[in-house]
């Protein structure tokens, strides 16, 4: 207990303090970074600072700093953004350096930061940096543990990192317009010692649920419950980057949730454990095997696992969060036969479809007008056809000839011989059936009831 307190104690003593930068401070800034591009950023080793093994933020990047007097400094800019959520559809959010998420701020255990925020936005706002310890004033927290950071001005955040952890960062201020506009960020802490929960590939990312008119391309930031573009890292599929690693490489997922809902995390092949919370590493005894984890809200996760050849979907397994700007008023008409009517409204309406009678597998593979700026509800080809996915799905995609640092999307997989589900072409009998049960006085008869409700009671 009294290493911590005399860690939080020098800690807030040496602390610039999360207040607006003087006229000498500002002319010291580290240059505020900008990048827009939905490119995933391949890591690169620390150049200055002590070493760590870095994190592949999917269709995202990590902020540059600069190393002052054994201070790392950083510089994130709050502003308007324009992000691009897959091919046909971008949207106005707001961000830091240009993108949204904002970029990955990656540290190691026991540096002291020095973080510089920027505010390009029409209103106040302050970073919280969610799970990390550190002394109160630093908390980001508008009106309660800081001043708002005003338009147009700069304020400083600055502490000492004293665990490792998988972590992120937004606004606590307006959240409820902030947030859902896609301010947010990840921050990793990696551990000191770079051999201590070693993985061949570590990557991140943050999930985020949007409400976007079709046709439109700014979200209702009013919306509580009925989202309709499930993302990971303000991307959703096709437009999600494929995981690559190589066959036998141990592998980590780190994922955080700022949705309004819980996602469970499912993927197909090889089992995982949880490794690390917000909190910190899970010990090895406290961990069990898992294909699927669920990711609360304003959680975070990471889970690992040794990768084996193929291609393995992951996704969350709320099936409606696979899908694209969907409306969640649809009648269900399986069963229902539109022939007659079909006809008789197309009378009227040309272009009118019969939709939905047998499913709605059809929608995988359906060309039909969409408004600008929106996407297919079910989209996606693989290598046998339509994936009928969208939202929170990607690939991992494992191969046996992958080189380290490699991340460039392989292709399909190529399976071996006589490895693949094929179709049967025998006789197929008929299937048997037990008898059904005789009425008798026991059983249930329903009347339906004439007009009106009288003897009702």
């Amino acid at each position: 207990m009294s290493n911590r307190r005399q860690f939080l104690r020098a800690a807030g003593t040496a602390a610039i303090g999360a207040t607006a930068v003087s006229r000498a401070g500002a002319a010291s800034l580290p240059e505020a970074v900008s990048n827009a591009t939905t490119t995933m950023q391949p890591p690169k080793p620390p150049a200055t600072g002590r070493p760590f093994n870095p994190v592949v933020t999917l269709n995202g990047w990590s902020l540059p700093w600069r190393m002052n007097n054994g201070v790392k400094e950083f510089h994130l800019v709050a502003e308007p953004v324009v992000r691009e959520l897959a091919p046909g559809m971008k949207a106005n959010f707001w961000g830091y350096n240009g993108s949204s998420p904002g970029p990955t701020i990656e540290a190691v255990e026991g540096d002291r930061v020095r973080i510089f925020v920027t505010n390009r936005l029409p209103e106040h706002t302050t970073v919280h940096w969610h799970g990390v310890m550190l002394p109160s004033g630093m908390d980001g927290v508008g009106g309660l543990t800081q001043p708002h950071i005003q338009p147009g001005k700069t304020f400083v955040y600055e502490f000492t990192l004293p665990r490792a952890g998988t972590h992120m960062y937004h606004p606590h201020a307006d959240e409820m317009t902030q947030m859902a506009m896609g301010m947010m960020g990840l921050f990793i802490i990696h551990p000191k010692d770079p051999k201590f929960m070693r993985v061949d590939r570590d990557f991140a990312f943050l999930l985020a649920a949007y409400d976007i008119e079709p046709g439109s391309a700014t979200p209702r930031t009013a919306e509580m419950t009925d989202f309709n573009l499930w993302t990971w890292n303000s991307r959703v599929f096709p437009g999600i980057d494929p995981l690559v690693a190589r066959t036998g490489d141990r592998v980590r997922i780190r994922i955080g949730n700022l949705t309004m809902t819980n996602h469970p995390i499912h993927m197909h092949g090889p089992n995982f454990v949880v490794t690390g919370t917000d909190g910190g590493w899970v010990a090895p005894a406290a961990r069990w095997p898992e294909v699927t984890t669920d990711v609360a809200v304003g959680q975070m996760r990471a889970i690992e696992f040794d990768a084996v050849a193929g291609d393995w979907a992951i996704h969350c397994h709320k099936s409606h969060h696979t899908m694209n700007a969907m409306g969640h008023g649809l009648p269900n008409m399986i069963g229902v036969d539109h022939r007659g009517i079909a006809e008789r409204i197309t009378k009227l309406v040309p272009d009118y479809m019969v939709m939905g009678d047998k499913g709605m597998a059809e929608m995988g593979s359906m060309e039909m007008p969409l408004p600008d700026n929106t996407l297919p509800m079910m989209t996606g080809t693989g290598p046998y056809g339509p994936l009928e996915m969208g939202g929170m799905f990607t690939v991992v995609k494992v191969r046996d000839d992958v080189k380290p640092g490699d991340y460039k999307d392989p292709g399909w997989y190529r399976h071996p011989q006589g490895s693949v589900a094929y179709e049967y072409t025998g006789a197929v009998q008929a299937p048997a059936r037990a008898d059904a049960p005789k009425a008798d006085a026991k059983t249930m008869n329903v009347r339906k009831p004439g007009a009106g409700h009288a003897g009702h009671h």
